[in-house]
């Protein structure tokens, strides 16, 4: 559906570097990269809203035109949503949800109007000029408005920076209805591997203007070789056994008895819950922090064996 093929964006040094990317009908994917990688620059060449130094983007087969060839920058069916919002600051939140489905049935548009006030949790200030309200707020109104259109491609630039886990989930679960009932195309990109596993059918790595594809989200998360892109998606225990260095989750282990000649000597440091599990931490006997994730505190085991989980 939306295709970018050999796209390079250059300044004063390369941005981007012939990133190849393709995502299909009713697919979401996530893209991770760090802060200045290149990120908003590739959701804004896939959006229309900038043109690529070379190479070329296509929506549904044709060549996606960029800002310097059409008199309203973008396009119709694909919507970005980043730090700027763009919104209408003088208008109040209801009218800047309600003007951007004018061309639907009073009743219609009404009724989806309510829907994203509620779902963004923008009941409270529906009547408010956009420019009075909070930044969480205008992030929160930016992404009803681009919902409301139901576009075929939603593109979505570190859009849970401002929102409170609950709220998160629930966009989460809108998300994946529309995906679903409308077969819409979703990126999301954060800087925060960790907060798109859940959501999402694969993921890209954008580093050092290079666009990699990684996989699954399991395949992902497992996958620790490179530790400077591993620890984008969480905790990951490092540890050297006979001078080779082993990398591994926190729930890829099990307890074993100290005797076993595989097993790893481990020391309980302390414990904390953080609301799924208990992050337990330990020591190896060369000093090596550890972190194990477990249902209950480990105050009595003394030594583990890795267990994978890769796919």
């Amino acid at each position: 559906m939306l295709k970018a093929k050999e796209v390079s964006l250059h300044y004063a040094h390369p941005v981007l570097k012939e990133v190849n990317f393709n995502i299909g009908n009713g697919e979401i994917v996530g893209i991770v990269g760090r802060s200045g990688a290149g990120k908003t620059s590739l959701l804004k060449i896939l959006s229309g809203l900038e043109s690529p130094s070379s190479g070329e983007v296509t929506f549904e087969g044709k060549r996606l035109k960029g800002p310097h060839e059409k008199l309203i920058p973008g396009h119709d069916e694909i919507r970005l949503v980043n730090q700027d919002f763009k919104l209408d600051i003088y208008h109040t939140v209801e009218e800047n949800i309600r003007e951007s489905i004018l061309h639907l049935p009073y009743h219609e548009r009404d009724q989806l109007v309510e829907k994203l006030l509620q779902l963004m949790q923008l009941m409270l200030i529906r009547d408010h000029k956009a420019h009075l309200i909070s930044g969480g707020e205008q992030q929160r109104l930016a992404i009803a408005r681009a919902l409301a259109t139901e576009p075929k491609v939603l593109l979505l630039d570190e859009p849970f920076a401002h929102l409170d886990a609950h709220l998160k989930n629930r966009i989460n679960q809108y998300l994946h209805v529309l995906q679903k009932k409308k077969q819409m195309s979703i990126v999301l990109v954060s800087h925060y591997g960790a907060e798109l596993l859940s959501m999402v059918d694969k993921i890209y790595f954008l580093k050092n203007g290079k666009l990699i594809p990684k996989g699954s989200p399991k395949k992902v998360y497992y996958n620790v070789k490179l530790l400077s892109e591993a620890r984008f998606f969480g905790p990951v225990n490092s540890i050297k056994i006979k001078d080779k260095t082993i990398r591994f989750r926190p729930d890829e282990f099990e307890i074993a008895a100290d005797t076993a000649s595989d097993s790893i000597l481990v020391e309980y440091v302390g414990s904390a819950f953080n609301g799924m599990v208990y992050e337990n931490f330990f020591r190896t006997s060369e000093n090596e922090a550890l972190t194990l994730y477990a249902q209950n505190e480990l105050k009595n085991v003394r030594a583990i064996k890795i267990y994978r989980k890769h796919t």
